[in-house]
């Protein structure tokens, strides 16, 4: 112990000659520095610690951070994903509805012609009834009635077709379910089996739908 503060004091005297003066008075502040020095080293160790502490606090929070980040937008991707799920529910509604309304606009006569078609039958076999060789100058009311019921039945033919409906007399076509209802099959010599031979009432189609079947007879294998 003495060697070391005769170090310290050797040391210390070419600068610090009270410090040295006061080494060789008390040996004991040899001791003390010492302390006082490790208590420094502490101190410093003390502060990386807390130092390295800080740092670890602060990954941490940023875990932390990143994982609320993920879930956040998370709840956004399900939110926007509904989001455009009700932007295409509200579009296929509003198509829907648009596809209602143009029907509703085309068909609602419906109804009413069919109430209708039964006047165009009426004009028609009426016309049809009267004898062709009977229309002549010498029978002027016959001809001039004749004449009426077919302008009559012209009319209603263009008021037919301006509103989208079509008469269907289909002699000689294919039968088509959709169009044609058969009421009877007969082979029939030089017709093809499979088409029309005989139309028994005029069918109308509205805008493309068949409003009123044709009925028809078919021709079949002999």
């Amino acid at each position: 112990m003495a060697a070391v503060a005769q170090c310290v004091r050797g040391a210390l005297r070419p600068r610090y000659p009270l410090l040295s003066f006061s080494l060789r008075t008390s040996p004991r502040l040899l001791c003390v520095a010492t302390q006082q020095k490790n208590t420094g080293q502490n101190l410093e160790e003390d502060q990386s610690q807390s130092q390295n502490e800080q740092k670890v606090e602060p990954s941490s929070a940023e875990k932390m951070l990143t994982e609320e980040k993920a879930k956040l937008e998370e709840q956004l991707k399900e939110v926007t994903d509904k989001y455009k799920r009700a932007l295409a529910d509200a579009e296929n509604v509003r198509q829907r509805s648009q596809k209602l309304v143009e029907e509703a606009k085309l068909y609602g006569i419906q109804s009413f012609c069919k109430d209708l078609l039964e006047v165009a039958d009426v004009l028609e076999k009426a016309t049809e009834s009267v004898p062709k060789e009977e229309i002549k100058d010498e029978n002027p009311h016959l001809k001039s009635l004749y004449e009426g019921l077919v302008m009559t039945e012209v009319q209603i033919q263009k008021v037919f077709k301006k509103h989208g409906l079509l008469r269907l007399n289909p002699v000689g076509a294919k039968f088509d379910p959709y169009e044609h209802e058969a009421l009877f099959h007969a082979p029939m010599e030089g017709k093809e089996p499979g088409t029309i031979a005989l139309v028994s009432k005029i069918g109308y189609k509205l805008h493309g739908r068949t409003l009123r079947p044709a009925l028809v007879g078919v021709v079949k294998d002999a």
